[in-house]
């Protein structure tokens, strides 16, 4: 018992509201990051003090009960190593640490059964909103997730109608990104263009992007200029093998995103080919070591932070009760980023 009186005790929500001089209602809306009470930037620097010097910590499972949140999101995405993901992540987690809210991750692997597996887990309840990249799962499959009145965002790759149900999307037109990044290839001369692209996710939204742009611009497809990797290094280094066995041989190659782009790149090298002057290469994604790569590599940047922002944005938006009942559809912008290797 004596040790027990002798523990220093935790300071208390109401602790912090001396120190800082306010109302403890007021220590709370900033805890809250209640917006529907304005708090001056003075009182809140005042609070975030008296937090630090006190060493407060919120009760969250206090706070959940009170207000019957768990102020978790949840992000569900196919794959932690392809490098787009990370930074899509960090963009999420940014705005919920400004929001009071954790984060956790769930990786898919872009299986089908680790989607069901996911989301499973989220329907007990662990979290208040999810923000998925799935490959698999359609809106009918999180129709139990809206019911249960769990907010859902997804990150899609090509537009998708704004229904009734309280399914927000956001999304950048990878079909027309593509389509970019192929025109350009074919206003710099090339008319034996290659295709490596994936079987899943974005992959074949991307590829018609390309057989637009051939198309567009009266070009031939030939489908033996056309080769399915998996979205990583080596898959993009096996394709341009045998792209490069071809008599002839392409002179550019559009690879459907940067990691396939950068095993292409890897397999002309060991040719003893020359980039760009054998063969242009252009990519997708943008990812950090784009740049980093000699030749630097063209390709397409989707924003990637920004996306996961206005994913995070658009949940928050949801959970609130600040958006109409339906769903919302909204278009990220992208840009075609022109460096060395075309």
């Amino acid at each position: 018992m004596a040790d027990q009186r002798s523990r220093k005790k935790s300071p208390t929500q109401a602790d912090v509201a001396k120190r800082a001089g306010v109302s403890q209602a007021t220590v709370s809306y900033v805890l809250n990051n209640n917006t529907s009470i304005a708090v001056p930037p003075e009182t809140r620097r005042r609070i975030q003090d008296a937090i630090v010097e006190l060493g407060y910590i919120p009760d969250r499972a206090a706070r959940s009960l009170r207000t019957r949140k768990t102020y978790t999101i949840a992000g569900v995405i196919p794959d932690i190593t392809n490098p787009f993901y990370p930074a899509f992540e960090r963009g999420i987690q940014d705005l919920a640490d400004q929001h009071g809210y954790d984060l956790i991750m769930y990786n898919t692997d872009g299986s089908a059964e680790k989607e069901r597996k996911c989301l499973r887990s989220v329907q007990q309840g662990r979290v208040d909103g999810v923000i998925a990249v799935l490959f698999h799962l359609t809106a009918t499959d999180l129709l139990p997730l809206l019911e249960k009145g769990i907010g859902v965002v997804r990150l899609e790759a090509t537009p998708k109608r704004a229904g009734s149900a309280p399914l927000d999307n956001i999304y950048v037109d990878n079909i027309a990104a593509a389509r970019s990044a192929v025109a350009y290839l074919i206003e710099k001369g090339h008319t034996r263009i290659s295709l490596i692209t994936g079987q899943r996710g974005p992959g074949q939204v991307r590829a018609l992007g390309y057989r637009q742009a051939l198309a567009e611009r009266g070009l031939p497809l030939d489908e033996t200029l056309i080769r399915s990797g998996d979205f990583t290094a080596a898959g993009g280094y096996a394709g341009a093998q045998e792209l490069l066995a071809l008599a002839p041989r392409p002179t550019a190659i559009f690879a459907a995103n940067d990691q396939m782009a950068m095993g292409a790149l890897a397999a002309i090298r060991a040719a003893g080919l020359r980039i760009p002057h054998d063969i242009a290469v252009v990519g997708f994604d943008n990812i950090p070591t784009a740049e980093l790569v000699s030749p630097p590599l063209t390709t397409i940047t989707q924003f990637q932070e920004n996306l996961g922002r206005r994913a995070a944005e658009m949940l928050l938006e949801r959970l609130s009760g600040a958006v109409p009942a339906g769903g919302r559809c909204e278009e990220m912008p992208y840009k075609l980023i022109v460096r060395e290797t075309a």
